[in-house]
């Protein structure tokens, strides 16, 4: 698959992960997270048994992996959750989120320590101006960072470093077979299970909106997304799709708007205009460095 191609495919998860917020405002935040995580980890495991059945197979070839894929995959996937929820119990949504949607500068960055992967400065001067944007987004100058939620802080922090981690490190496992992201959620939805059973009371949702909820989670922002992220950090441009990846707190805010959830605002318009600045330089980098070797292919 050409880098093009790959780095496309990874977009759609930016996509898909900025229908989050609206998708998870329809349950009513009345799920309990571990059950919440199960659910939809689990409804992303059927889709991937629904793309084999429909292949004639039952995905078993998919398991037979080495130990350090599986202890990134299932690592990857739940810790990163684990995590995000932590800090949301111990220090506030907006200070949180801002720390752990620090992951696609970190994928910009350590993007430098894989081989054949070349950092350049259009690439950190994207990801932050990007990385301005977004936290212009989730700050909405009505927080401020307290020590008494450092126990939170960290959490968050640790989950961009999870996620960050584990889309760099995936790209060194490039010869694993997507599908094998299918069982990884298989693994999370089982962990899940078990946090669920022992620290929370079952909820199951009263309205057909909460049900819909679930399902849209399942299917895009966990279950497709997974599926496109990993063909994205495997054979795409990963320092561009760090950089991209700023944009899902925008899609965000604007299908919230779109759905009477939130309102339009100049912050909003200077959030838009810094991510897209910062996406652009970082593609018209990729662009010009995609022109000059087609010139240099071309002489030789």
């Amino acid at each position: 698959m050409k880098t093009h191609n790959a780095t496309l495919i990874g977009s759609i998860s930016i996509l898909l992960w900025g229908t989050l917020a609206l998708m998870t405002r329809w349950t009513d935040a009345q799920i309990p997270p571990f059950q919440l995580l199960t659910m939809t980890f689990t409804l992303a495991w059927l889709l991937m048994q629904t793309r084999w059945w429909l292949r004639g197979e039952s995905g078993a070839r998919f398991l037979r992996q080495p130990l350090p894929v599986w202890l990134l995959g299932i690592g990857g996937l739940f810790c990163y959750h684990l995590f995000y929820f932590i800090a949301l119990a111990n220090a506030p949504a907006a200070e949180a989120g801002l720390i752990a949607y620090l992951w696609p500068l970190l994928i910009v960055l350590l993007s430098a320590l894989l081989p054949g992967e070349q950092l350049r400065l259009a690439h950190i001067v994207g990801a932050l101006l990007a990385a301005g944007g977004s936290a212009m987004l989730l700050l909405k100058g009505e927080s401020g960072f307290s020590s008494e939620y450092s126990a939170g802080y960290l959490a968050a922090g640790a989950c961009s470093l999870i996620w960050s981690s584990y889309s760099v490190l995936s790209r060194r496992h490039a010869h694993v077979p997507t599908d094998t992201v299918g069982w990884f959620c298989a693994g999370t939805a089982l962990l899940g299970l078990v946090c669920h059973l022992l620290f929370e009371q079952t909820v199951w949702p009263e309205r057909a909106l909460q049900w819909i909820g679930i399902v849209g989670l399942g299917l895009g922002p966990v279950g497709i997304a997974f599926l496109t992220w990993d063909i994205g950090v495997k054979k795409g441009n990963i320092q561009l799709l760090g950089t991209l990846a700023y944009a899902a707190p925008l899609i965000s805010t604007l299908l919230l708007i779109a759905a009477g959830e939130a309102q339009a605002t100049p912050r909003l318009l200077i959030a838009c205009l810094l991510i897209v600045a910062g996406s652009a330089i970082a593609g018209v980098r990729l662009r010009n460095l995609r022109i000059a070797r087609r010139r240099s292919g071309a002489q030789s």
